[in-house]
C-alpha cells in the first residue's frame, strides 16, 4: 500500500506576503544547494488571465516556501530574480508555468521538466501524482488544482496541496535523470529543455488576446457574424478586465459563438440560446444591445473571412483528393511508430505528426493539382534526400529528432 500523504513531511509553510518576507525568504534559497524545485498555482478560471497567485519553491538545505505576489509582484522580483534567475530549476509541464513566472521577471537558465522527461523514459502517466506513487511509493493528496487559488486566505488543504507539488520534485528529477541515462536519452532530454526555455524566454508580460483567437470562430462564415462575435468578444473582455473575471464566466467561449451565428433578433430568442446567462440581471438587455450595434456596422466595416495559410492541405482534403499520396505519408507514419515501439516512447514525442505530413507534401504535393498548391504550400521544398534534414530542422525539429526520422522519411521518399 503507498503512503497516502496530505501533509508535507516538514509541516505546512506559511504563505509569505510581504517585502519583508520575500526578502528573508530569497536569502534562505540563495544559502541552500542545488537545482530550485518550482510550480505555480493560478486562477485562470476564476480571474481575468493566467497570472500565479501562489509560487512554491524549493531547495535542498532551505526547505519549501510559498509566495503570494498578488499586490506585491514587483517587491517579490525584486527578492526573487537575483537569485532564481539563470540558475536551474526543477519544474513539471514547464509549458504551464513558464509563462507566468516570466510576467514575474523570473527566468531559468536551464530547466528539467520531470513531465516530459517521463514520457521521454515511455512513462504511460507521466503526471506527478502518479509519477511519486510509482517511483516513491508515495499518494499525494490531490483534488486542488482547479481551486479559486486568488482568495486572499488560503486553507489549510490549499496549503498542504501547494507545498506537496514540489516536496519531492527534486527526488523525482533525479531518479528519471539516472533512467534516461541507462536509456541513452538524456542528451535528448537536454535539447528538448533548452529548447524550452528559448521558446519562452520572452514570456514577460501576457501577449493580449484578440477576437480571432477565440475558439470556435473560424467557423463563422459571414461578415454579419464575424461583427456579431467581435462586438460580443470586446464587450465580453471589457467587463471581464473591469472586473478581474475569468472572460468565460462573463459569456461562455461557446454561447459567443452560437450567438453570433445564430444572430438572434429578439431578446426572448438570445434568452433560448444554450448557455446564455438569462437568469443574470440586464444580461438580455445588455447583450442585445451589443448585437444591435454589431448590425449597425456597415458592411464594408465588417471583419472577412480569415484565410489561413495552408501550406499543407488539411487531413480531409489529402484524404479524400490525393488517396496515393497519403499512403505515402501513412508509410512512412507506420515505421516511426515502430521506431517508437523500439525506443519505448510515444512516435508523436519523436516527431510531431504535422511535421512529417509537411515534409511529405514538401516531397509529394507537387503532383497534386493548383487548386492546392498555392502561394503558401511548402510542395517542391524538397528535392532530393539531403533536403530532408534542412527541411525538418525549418519547421522546428530538434537535432536529435532529425537524426532518428530523417533516414526513415528519405526512405519513403526516395
Amino acid at each position: 500500500m503507498p503512503e497516502l500523504r496530505s501533509r508535507p513531511v516538514e509541516g505546512i509553510p506559511a504563505v509569505l506576503a510581504t517585502r519583508d518576507g520575500f526578502t528573508a525568504a530569497a536569502a534562505r534559497l540563495a544559502a541552500g544547494t542545488g537545482p530550485f524545485a518550482i510550480d505555480t498555482e493560478r486562477a485562470s478560471g476564476y480571474r481575468y488571465d493566467d497570472r500565479a497567485f501562489v509560487v512554491q519553491i524549493r531547495r535542498r538545505g532551505a526547505g519549501t516556501m510559498l509566495f503570494a505576489p498578488e499586490g506585491h509582484r514587483a517587491e517579490l522580483t525584486a527578492a526573487l530574480a537575483p537569485v532564481l534567475n539563470g540558475a536551474e530549476w526543477i519544474i513539471h509541464a514547464a509549458h504551464s508555468d513558464l509563462p507566468c513566472l516570466g510576467w514575474l521577471g523570473l527566468l531559468p537558465g536551464s530547466i528539467f521538466d520531470t513531465e516530459l522527461a517521463a514520457r521521454l523514459a515511455g512513462f504511460d502517466r507521466p503526471n506527478l501524482g502518479t509519477m511519486i506513487a510509482e517511483l516513491f511509493d508515495i499518494e499525494l493528496e490531490k483534488g486542488y488544482g482547479d481551486a479559486d487559488w486568488s482568495t486572499p486566505q488560503l486553507s489549510e488543504e490549499l496549503k498542504a496541496y501547494a507545498a506537496l507539488d514540489v516536496e519531492l520534485l527534486l527526488e523525482l528529477a533525479d531518479s528519471l535523470r539516472d533512467i534516461l541515462a541507462e536509456q541513452d536519452k538524456m542528451d535528448w532530454a537536454l535539447e528538448e529543455f533548452s529548447s524550452i526555455v528559448r521558446e519562452h524566454a520572452g514570456d514577460t508580460h501576457p501577449q493580449p488576446p484578440t477576437w480571432r483567437d477565440l475558439k470556435g470562430v473560424s467557423n463563422l462564415r459571414n461578415g454579419s457574424q464575424l461583427a456579431a462575435a467581435r462586438a460580443l468578444w470586446l464587450k465580453r473582455d471589457a467587463i471581464a478586465r473591469r472586473t478581474d473575471t475569468a472572460p468565460g464566466r462573463v459569456l461562455a467561449n461557446k454561447t459567443l459563438v452560437e450567438i453570433a451565428r445564430v444572430l438572434p433578433t429578439s431578446g426572448s430568442d438570445l434568452a433560448r440560446i444554450k448557455g446564455f446567462p438569462r437568469r443574470r440581471k440586464g444580461a438580455t438587455a445588455r447583450w442585445m444591445a451589443v448585437l444591435n450595434q454589431a448590425r449597425a456596422v456597415p458592411p464594408h466595416q465588417r471583419p472577412r473571412v480569415h484565410r489561413t495559410p495552408h501550406p499543407v492541405p488539411s487531413k480531409t482534403i489529402w484524404t479524400k483528393d490525393y488517396p496515393d499520396l497519403w499512403e505515402i505519408y501513412q508509410t512512412i507514419r507506420a515505421d516511426i511508430a515502430e521506431l517508437g515501439d523500439d525506443l519505448g516512447m510515444s512516435s508523436e514525442l519523436i516527431i510531431r505528426p504535422a511535421t512529417v505530413r509537411a515534409a511529405v507534401w514538401a516531397k509529394v504535393g507537387v503532383r497534386a493539382d493548383k487548386r492546392h498548391r498555392g502561394p503558401d504550400s511548402v510542395a517542391g521544398s524538397i528535392r532530393q534526400p539531403d533536403d530532408v534534414a534542412a527541411f525538418l530542422r525549418g519547421e522546428g525539429a530538434r537535432e536529435w529528432q532529425i537524426e532518428l526520422t530523417a533516414p526513415l522519411i528519405v526512405d519513403g521518399l526516395f
